[in-house]
């Protein structure tokens, strides 16, 4: 859907949900930018400015709503509406790449110049690249003063701010107000790192938590009920991330556990992609809902795409998992981190480790631990590789380039790159097109589709081709279910009849 200023003006006469986070208003006759859900009176049309982000709009001169808190915005999912250029510096931009880096450094990473970069953020976003990580930084830190106890210090470290005395000034700068007045107006009543993180609806996370338990790593992850926990090191901080998902919130709730604290954005995004909560679930199930298989997959389900914390661990678990069983590849995981995992100064319940790094894997005697000596030399050929810095998975801008990068190490093919993409990237088109339960729901009379089939039948699927192929996996997995339980029923039935 194209985004125009007729489109905008209507989404802000009706307070259209839809599009909160997608633009943001100006309102030029009081200096103040909103949400287009804002309840304050609606301005007059000649007063209205459109801005592509909130970076935007502060740039421009106007400073937040205190009504409809414009830093509280779900995120507009990174791929929409722009270049995977655009994109892939958001991630990194997200992950603390400008807290001390600079736009040329970032764009080397990007493989474009600084200038290029400039270019393209101005034009898809209405700001710089500096500009747009300040706004996100200061934008964390009301939240972090509205929400929590934390002291400013803390503040300023948890948002990626030197000091205190840089925090005050960018808060003024932004909000016209001094910090005391910005927590006072809130009801810090949380101790510690602690954030709520909102989701587009529909959310249901229950699919999500189910997912991430079959797969938990003991030690490293674990999920009960509807609170999902892992052990992290960032920046040479080390902690646990806690993430309540209760169902029926249009939310996520993050509290981070650490001696000191931990850089919270890089933290946040990497639960915001973990739980997908950027998704446009509504415009995603209606494109492919037009394919009448798909439909019937999308019938009572908003699907998200599970993420990954971090795409080195992502690539072993997807190794580990080639042509076994989950819970076989869990075991083998659980293996690993017991032998080379960096364990807890002190644990955190039943975690107890942290997972391996490249360069720990690297050195690790796999054989031992009951792997076939082709996927031990396989998993140490890929440590390897992103320890010395061969392969910089941070760079993996697409499912395409993941794909050309990836398989050229033994041992990974293109499923595995596929998933990788899917999962570690967040490419909402990386698509396994191998997939074996993908190609028996597309079968036809018993017969499987050749992977060049289930491309042509897939092509119709674009842009969200990731999002297709997990909605493809829960409803041939609640078929089979059916399948066997029908199958108990009847065996239960014949029994009792026997003579």
């Amino acid at each position: 859907m194209e985004i125009t200023s007729d489109l905008c003006w209507n989404a802000v006469r009706t307070r259209d949900r839809r599009f909160d986070g997608r633009f943001f208003v100006g309102v030029t006759s009081t200096g103040i930018y909103c949400r287009p859900i804002c309840p304050a009176r609606t301005p007059a049309r000649r007063n209205v400015r459109f801005f592509a982000s909130a970076a935007a709009a502060e740039a421009a001169g106007h400073r937040p709503c205190r009504r409809c808190r414009p830093e509280t915005a779900p995120g507009s999912a990174a791929w929409q509406g722009t270049s995977a250029t655009v994109a892939r510096a958001l991630r990194l931009i997200d992950d603390g790449a400008l807290d001390e880096g600079s736009v040329e450094a970032l764009g080397a990473r990007l493989g474009v110049t600084g200038r290029w970069l400039r270019a393209l953020f101005a034009e898809q976003l209405g700001a710089s690249p500096l500009d747009v990580a300040q706004t996100r930084r200061v934008h964390l830190a009301r939240r972090l003063l509205d929400e929590t106890s934390l002291p400013l210090e803390d503040v300023a470290a948890a948002s990626g701010f030197g000091s205190a005395r840089r925090l005050r000034e960018a808060l003024q700068r932004t909000f016209r107000r001094p910090a005391s007045e910005l927590r006072r107006a809130g009801a810090p009543a949380v101790p510690g790192l602690a954030l709520r993180l909102g989701a587009r609806a529909p959310f249901d996370p229950v699919p999500l938590l189910a997912f991430f338990a079959a797969r938990a790593i003991p030690g490293v992850e674990s999920v009960d009920g509807d609170t999902y926990l892992r052990t992290v090191a960032l920046d040479g901080v080390s902690g646990v991330v806690e993430v309540r998902a209760a169902a029926g919130e249009q939310a996520v709730r993050l509290r981070v556990h650490s001696a000191r604290p931990l850089p919270l954005l890089p933290v946040a995004a990497r639960v915001t992609r973990l739980f997908d909560l950027e998704a446009d679930a509504v415009a995603i199930a209606a494109h492919l809902s037009a394919d009448p298989l798909l439909a019937r997959a999308f019938t009572g389900r908003a699907v998200r795409v599970p993420g990954a914390w971090d795409a080195f661990e992502l690539g072993v678990r997807a190794m580990l998992g080639q042509q076994i069983t989950v819970a076989a590849a869990r075991t083998l995981a659980a293996r690993i981190v017991a032998a080379c995992g960096e364990p807890l100064a002190v644990p955190h319940g039943a975690l107890t480790h942290r997972f391996p790094t490249p360069a720990a894997l690297a050195a690790a005697p796999l054989e031992t631990l009951g792997l076939p000596r082709a996927r031990a030399a396989a998993l140490r050929g890929f440590a390897t590789a992103v320890a010395d810095g061969t392969l910089k998975l941070d760079e993996l801008g697409s499912a395409e380039e993941a794909q050309a990068r990836l398989v050229k190490l033994p041992g990974i093919g293109p499923w595995t790159a596929q998933y990788v993409a899917m999962r570690a990237v967040h490419d909402p088109d990386a698509f396994p097109a191998g997939d074996l339960i993908v190609r028996q729901a597309l079968a036809r009379g018993g017969t499987l589709p050749s992977e060049r089939e289930v491309l042509a039948r897939a092509e119709r699927w674009r842009p969200w081709r990731a999002y297709a192929t997990l909605a493809l996996w829960a409803h041939m997995s609640e078929k089979s279910e059916k399948s066997a339980k029908a199958a108990r029923a009847k065996s239960k039935k014949k029994r009792s009849i026997t003579p």
